[in-house]
């Protein structure tokens, strides 16, 4: 039985909510599952993920296959983060200590991101909201043909020739 970590689709039409669950590969998308790891809402700015770390990195080491976007939602909790260091840990790389402090620093950083991204997306949008709306009025121009075309001046005297030439041959083919 492949097992795969997808998206489980909830919510009304074009307001989606999704569930990350565990299921069977030929299992309907929004059909029976095996566990549910947490949520995903897309929908919020930046979007709202909840995830079972221990959970998730259990069905990983069980060699549940996640989908695209869910391996993209791991990525971004750190659960393939925390993967990758046990499986040094394992090969004797470092030791558990080590690997769990590599991980809090990674994770403090990356909390501090997140938070600084909000703040900012929250500055940018209260500062829309806040300048009033101005009107822009194009000033109308009227451009008027001339009679012939201006030819630019050709600084090199070989290419003047070569312009020459070909003015004389569409001439005579007309």
């Amino acid at each position: 039985m492949a097992v795969k970590m997808r998206l489980q689709r909830h919510g009304s039409k074009k307001r989606p909510f999704y569930f990350i669950v565990v299921a069977d590969g030929r299992a309907p998308r929004d059909g029976k599952f095996v566990q549910k790891l947490g949520t995903y809402n897309p929908l919020t700015v930046p979007a709202t993920i909840q995830v079972d770390r221990q959970k998730a990195l259990d069905w990983l080491q069980k060699g549940a296959q996640p989908t695209d976007t869910v391996r993209r939602i791991l990525s971004f909790k750190g659960v393939l983060y925390l993967k990758h260091l046990l499986r040094g840990v394992g090969l004797g790389l470092f030791d558990e200590a080590g690997a769990m402090e590599k991980f809090t620093a990674w994770t403090v950083e990356h909390d501090s991101n997140v938070t600084r991204r909000q703040g900012a997306h929250k500055k940018a949008r209260n500062d829309s909201r806040s300048q009033p709306i101005v009107k822009k009025v194009e000033a109308k121009v009227e451009v008027t043909p001339t009679a012939e075309p201006v030819e630019a001046p050709v600084a090199d005297p070989i290419e003047a020739e070569i312009e020459a030439s070909a003015a004389e041959e569409t001439k005579t083919e007309e």
